[in-house]
């Protein structure tokens, strides 16, 4: 599954620029054509954010990477309590 993922991005994240680069930079081209290839940008930009935060997640569940650092709940709630003091 985590192959299948990172496949996944690393094709969104291709379209995302290549779709991207067209809809910014080709002439001769109809409104309609710029107007679907910003779409796939766009698509692809989605995706790609999607994927690549699901990558994240799986290697820090894994141990793979070092989970980030944020607070839970109770300690967050707390050292905000404590701000005004």
């Amino acid at each position: 599954m985590r192959k299948l993922i990172a496949i996944v991005n690393v094709i969104a994240w291709a379209g995302f620029w290549a779709f991207g680069y067209i809809a910014l930079t080709a002439e001769g081209l109809t409104d309609r054509q710029l107007v679907i290839a910003a779409i796939l940008a766009f698509a692809g930009l989605v995706s790609g954010i999607v994927a690549y935060m699901k990558l994240v997640r799986i290697t820090e569940a894994s141990g793979y990477a070092r989970p980030s650092r944020q607070l839970d709940s109770e300690t967050r709630n707390r050292a905000q309590e404590e701000w005004g003091n």
